[in-house]
């Protein structure tokens, strides 16, 4: 299996992993997405496009047109570092119902010229691709863009520029640089040198990224052998600038800021938006960032006119929805024709055409459980209830068999839950690699804690509960070390013995207040660390179905390995492990509590 889909022992490698597209299954690698239903209507290619941008560099498109072309019409485009032919399958759909497609290759990449340095120049790139395509004999004047992860960061990126013949977006599982790619939360992932590998030079490299055993073996070695993150671009064989580069940037800062709106550009912009995203896109925190971002900024008049649509899928599912996913089972309403869909955006937003019949409301989600699509007019009254669990437990709740609880009463028990996390031990690591097909049901997690972390439970729920949104867990640690990184995942546990992964979210200790700003840990010291960052999931909780939280120390081969010392976390190696005791406090003064948003 893509590992890039995995979610494993730590449900986290399946966000870090998935931070940026599993991004190029979009790409074509091995053709992750099914192709879209062919049109009967012939199509006319141009190959070899040149399109000159301001500074002398031309970029390379392919553009398919409506066999026979009478009228200018409106001009979609792909703006990708995977190589145009790649998305050929999405060019001859949309050539074939009505529009003209221009597949182009970013700067550095397939046969455009200049150099590759990623999220850097699409925007302003894109103003210039935007402008040229509306210039030219078979558009009207009307361009907009297609795609998802890289491709619908670029959507952002450009729109950020105001080309003026730019007039909607559709910007699906939108990576966000300085936040969930090149890390998440500011956790790095050896995912990263597997993409840089996948984007390296002019040509695809679709087969060495794909090549799953290969990237395993490498960093199970970099885990294993206790090396230096900052080493692992070498580990691999394959020195990028890119990747060190990256190193030097590790939390969100000036050079990843430069690649996304800000404030005021949100505030101007007016175009109509729809943003696409899955319970379980590994993505999903880009695209949400955007949308929130706007709906804090924008205009009344924008905010109106932008639409958020949440579906019961992966990555690749944002785009090719499938009815199964890592052992969860839906109905056949969760498979949206996407493409339709956005068919029918294009003919609102740019031919007059109906607004798609599906948008009943801004927001359409689909309810896991009930397997049904509700609808809300905006994220703030979707959940208008809130449940409130706290933890507590009466012996340390270490052992799935012997854990603690999720409980109404606030006040739970004096004693404190504690773990022990050595970074040196790698058990846990060789738990993780082995691939889990059906990870999003497997309570693999739960029995393998290898004594990392701790577990809690809540009742029975008493009747089917729609929980929609987005969870918050309030934990009170008191610990001996200057910095650890750590993990929770929730799951529900259904009256049948069968489980269902819901949503986790990690941190790195010394970002607890501020992903910007770091300040260790002071050891001995209760500390509050609040994850507010938890991905949006809708689904109705059995009646009889309990809740499983459990928190765990970060320890797998899928992340950048934290060894507790406080330095520079690429640099450290196993020589500055320190071992970490965790305390876990649920007492009166410190209640540590799970909130989750109800719908009624």
């Amino acid at each position: 299996m893509d590992q890039r889909n995995q979610l494993g022992r730590r449900i986290v490698r399946g966000v870090l992993c998935g931070m940026l597209g599993m991004l190029a299954v979009a790409a074509g690698n091995a053709r992750a997405e099914d192709a879209p239903p062919a049109s009967s209507n012939n199509v006319d290619m141009q190959w070899e496009v040149k399109i000159p941008m301001r500074d002398g560099v031309n970029l390379n498109a392919t553009v398919y047109q409506p066999h026979g072309q009478k009228e200018a019409l409106p001009v979609i485009f792909t703006f990708t570092p995977y190589i145009g032919d790649s998305y050929t399958d999405r060019a001859m759909y949309f050539a074939g119902h009505g529009y003209v497609y221009a597949l182009v290759d970013v700067r550095g990449r397939g046969n455009s010229g200049g150099e590759f340095e990623p999220f850097v120049n699409e925007g302003r790139d894109g103003f210039d691709v935007t402008e040229w395509l509306a210039k030219q004999s078979y558009c009207n004047g009307k361009v907009t863009m297609w795609g998802g992860s890289y491709a619908g960061f670029d959507q952002w990126s450009v729109l950020k520029e105001f080309p003026p013949h730019l007039v909607t977006i559709v910007p699906a599982a939108a990576a966000h640089p300085g936040l969930d790619f090149p890390f998440q939360y500011n956790i790095l992932a050896p995912y990263d040198m597997q993409w840089l590998t996948f984007t390296s030079g002019t040509t695809g490299n679709a087969s060495t990224f794909g090549n799953s055993v290969f990237w395993s073996a490498k960093s199970m070695e970099l885990y294993k052998e206790h090396r230096a993150f900052v080493e692992y671009d070498k580990i691999v064989g394959n020195p990028s600038a890119i990747f060190q580069k990256w190193l030097q940037h590790p939390i969100p800062d000036a050079y990843y800021d430069a690649m996304v709106p800000n404030a005021d550009q949100y505030k101007k912009m007016s175009v109509p938006i729809l943003t696409i995203t899955g319970h379980y896109d590994g993505d999903q925190p880009g695209a949400f960032t955007y949308y929130k971002r706007h709906m804090q900024y924008g205009t009344a008049e924008a905010k109106a006119n932008h639409y958020l649509v949440i579906g019961p899928w992966d990555h690749a599912g944002t785009r090719t929805p499938k009815r199964e996913l890592n052992g969860l089972k839906f109905a056949e309403a969760s498979v949206l024709d996407l493409n339709k869909l956005h068919t029918e955006w294009y003919d609102w937003t740019m031919k007059s055409g109906a607004k798609p019949a599906f948008l009943k409301k801004r927001i359409a989600y689909y309810v896991m459980g009930a397997e049904e699509w509700k609808y809300a007019d905006n994220l703030e009254t979707l959940a208008g209830d809130k449940l409130t669990l706290y933890l507590a437990s009466n012996n340390n709740a270490t052992d799935v068999f012997h854990s603690g609880m999720l409980q109404a009463a606030r006040g739970g028990s004096m004693a404190a839950d504690s773990w022990t996390y050595d970074p040196l031990r790698t058990e846990a690591g060789d738990a993780d690699q082995a691939d889990d097909a059906a990870s999003l049901i497997s309570q693999r997690s739960a029995f393998n804690l290898f004594g990392e972390g701790a577990i809690y439970h809540s009742e029975g729920f008493p009747a089917a509960t729609e929980i929609s949104g987005f969870v918050k867990l309030t934990l009170w640690l008191m610990m001996d070390v200057p910095d650890t990184d750590l993990g929770v995942e929730l799951w529900e546990l259904l009256p049948d013995a069968s489980a269902a992964f819901l949503s986790n979210a990690t941190m790195r200790a010394r970002y607890r207040d501020s992903l910007r700003v770091e300040k260790l840990v002071m050891p001995g010291k209760p500390e509050k660390y609040v994850f507010d960052n938890f991905q949006f999931f809708s689904r109705q909780i059995a009646k009889g179905s309990r809740l499983r939280l459990i928190v765990a120390s970060l320890n797998t081969p899928s992340t950048e390995k934290n060894y507790n010392s406080g330095g520079v976390v690429a640099k450290e190696t196993g020589k500055d492990a320190k071992t970490a005791h965790i305390q876990l406090l649920h007492d009166a003064e410190h209640p540590s509590m799970l909130e989750l948003p109800i719908v009624k």
